[in-house]
């Protein structure tokens, strides 16, 4: 009798352990409610929909690499909304210099100014630097797709993410259709990207790589805030993303 009780105790302390450790691997953070379009999203960069004239802007504004910088140098918000098909994204981006120095798409986009999605499909956090727990999407000025593949390779994803960027002056907008695919994503395989629906948590945080005339770029400016010294985590660690809940 006293064997099983002991043995009961020490598996509920190890469940208790996992449980923390789980809840340390994905950190709580208030979810950020996105609600549905009622009406088709058409990518055009033009934004007239009243899912957007409706929805709720958010800041880019945590400054995640680089030296501090003012809001002549940049600004920028964006807006979610998702139907059954995609997640949406409504991007607006004030940068007094447009700066694409590498024709080739998969030579250091990341030093390119260019728009970074973050998806985590089941919002369960953890590594996914070189493989589909998670996506790191880098949206380039030309509507190119990039992120790293499993064997550390670089890969366009162009299907993954419909784009359309109207610039004028100093300001652009960037409309875009994500699709969500799960962490069983196979390279040169067949995958369809999962349909969403209402109460739905998904994993995300968005931003933007800016860079003026620079080799590198100069900052990388995002919508979570990230503790600690290395705020350039969001490529490795999706534990470090935000939480959506889609709601209709």
């Amino acid at each position: 009798m006293i064997k099983h009780f002991l043995f009961f105790t020490s598996a509920l302390l190890l469940l208790s352990c996992n449980n923390n450790q789980k809840q340390i691997f994905k950190p709580e953070k208030p979810p950020t409610v996105v609600l549905k379009a009622q009406d088709q999203i058409l990518v055009d960069g033009r934004a007239t929909e009243d899912a957007w004239i409706n929805a709720k802007w958010h800041a880019i504004d945590q400054n995640w690499l680089g030296e501090n910088y003012n809001d002549e140098d940049f600004k920028g918000q964006y807006k979610l909304t998702w139907n059954e098909q995609a997640l949406f994204a409504l991007v607006k981006i004030q940068d007094d210099s447009l700066y694409d120095q590498y024709k080739d798409p998969l030579k250091l986009w990341w030093d390119d100014d260019c728009v970074e999605v973050f998806i985590d499909e089941d919002n369960s956090g953890g590594e996914h630097q070189y493989n589909h727990n998670a996506f790191a999407y880098h949206v380039a000025l030309d509507g190119n797709v990039v992120d790293i593949a499993p064997g550390e390779k670089p890969t366009l994803y162009n299907n993954h993410v419909e784009s359309k960027r109207i610039t004028s002056g100093n300001t652009s907008i960037w409309e875009l259709k994500i699709h969500i695919y799960k962490a069983n994503y196979i390279d040169g395989g067949h995958n369809s990207p999962t349909n969403l629906f209402s109460n739905k948590k998904i994993g995300f945080a968005i931003a933007y790589c800016d860079n003026d005339s620079s080799t590198e770029r100069e900052n990388f400016i995002g919508s979570e805030i990230i503790e600690g010294e290395d705020k350039n985590r969001g490529w490795i660690d999706a534990s470090v993303f935000g939480t959506l809940i889609l709601k209709e």
